[in-house]
């Protein structure tokens, strides 16, 4: 792999820093509230029924989560819920845009020894603009990487894309991350290699069955990065 790789593309939540816990967080909030009028399962559902309805024009990120929370508080209420506690859950929405986005375990010494030792480094993750380089700056993580890319989605044309800037052929693209679905499964198809570094939690529209695949390696420590790339 040390021969093929030219560039290392990294995914930013659940990969470089916590973000899905902090939402997983939030959430909870959301169903506590909602508990005078369905259970938690229930509220649960509805939730990612919202998500789900609402992805194709709002996207990814902390707004579009506000937007999908409120909707989802509103309708199983039947409009019942009151402004104040639907004020008072916007603003702990509105705390996810600052979360601390502190490094992962290993992150920072890996990506130490690997700037040392010369490897050019991206990152590239899907997400609202703002909310992501804000999320970059507060984890200290910036100096490590030549490229940052932040796209809506991340389909096989933006891996594609991602290339294309690069100036590198798919096949000189190693992704790094936790998403079994945006960052491995695109990467792979376009020819690209990845590493798959699970998360504890996976956000449910993130979720896909695993596969094997000769170009995809697993790991469970994200040191065991540099033990791949030397092979």
């Amino acid at each position: 792999m040390k021969k093929l790789i030219k560039y290392i593309a990294f995914d930013a939540d659940d990969t470089l820093w916590d973000c899905q816990g902090h939402f997983e967080r939030v959430m909870q909030e959301l169903y506590t509230l909602l508990a005078p009028w369905v259970d938690r399962e229930t509220a649960e559902r509805e939730l990612f029924f919202t998500e789900r309805k609402n992805m194709p024009l709002l996207g990814y990120g902390t707004k579009a989560f506000t937007l999908s929370m409120i909707e989802t508080a509103l309708r199983v209420s039947k409009h019942e819920i009151s402004g104040s506690q639907l004020a008072w859950l916007q603003n702990e929405c509105y705390t996810l845009l600052n979360l601390p986005a502190t490094p992962l375990p290993e992150v920072v010494h890996t990506l130490e020894h690997l700037q040392h030792e010369g490897w050019h480094m991206a990152v590239f993750t899907k997400g609202e603009l703002l909310d992501q380089e804000h999320k970059l700056q507060r984890s200290g993580l910036s100096r490590f990487f030549e490229h940052v890319e932040i796209t809506s989605d991340k389909t096989e044309d933006e891996f594609l894309g991602l290339c294309k800037h690069l100036n590198i052929a798919p096949q000189e693209l190693l992704m790094v991350g936790n998403s079994l679905k945006s960052d491995i499964r695109p990467a792979l198809a376009i020819g690209a290699s990845a590493v798959h570094i699970p998360f504890h939690i996976t956000w449910e529209l993130e979720f896909t069955e695993t596969f094997e695949h000769h170009r995809l390696t697993r790991i469970t420590h994200f040191s065991e990065l540099l033990r791949v790339l030397a092979s």
